[in-house]
């Protein structure tokens, strides 16, 4: 008996931790990554996924220039608005062997394709043109994703 793959689903999307960073950061030179994450809210029937790696570098980044309070009011902010996937450590082997260019960035791809995201939306377009099956898309163009 062969194991029937699911396909993607086209209303399951992956955001990228760059994404995440630039729009919590709170500098007006990332306005782009928080019209996107304001325009992936309003969208129904969405389902939108960060991975628990995006979460901890997030944290990781945020400790020298915010509060704990502040931290742990922006972690609660991306429970409420997305479902954080764990990552396995056969996602970590799948990943190293993936052909992306980053491996930070393999692994966010693994972590989406388990969730069978369509769309991943990215700031590094290049390290995600050679991982097939996801469309990675830049936040400035993620009005595509139609309503």
């Amino acid at each position: 008996m062969t194991k029937r793959i699911k396909p993607f689903n086209p209303n399951h999307i992956f955001v990228d931790t760059n994404v995440i960073i630039g729009a919590y950061c709170g500098d007006g030179k990332h306005q782009v990554d928080i019209d996107c994450l304001h325009y992936l809210f309003s969208l129904n029937g969405k389902r939108l996924f960060i991975s628990a790696l995006s979460v901890a570098q997030m944290v990781s980044i945020f400790q020298k220039k915010c509060s704990n309070e502040e931290i742990i009011d922006i972690v609660r902010q991306l429970q409420h608005r997305f479902t954080i996937v764990s990552f396995t450590a056969n996602d970590i082997d799948e990943a190293l062997v993936e052909t992306g260019a980053d491996i930070e960035d393999n692994m966010q791809y693994v972590i989406a394709k388990k969730q069978k995201c369509r769309v991943l939306v990215t700031n590094n377009i290049k390290d995600y043109r050679l991982l097939m099956g996801i469309e990675a898309i830049k936040p400035s163009k993620i009005r595509i994703i139609s309503r």
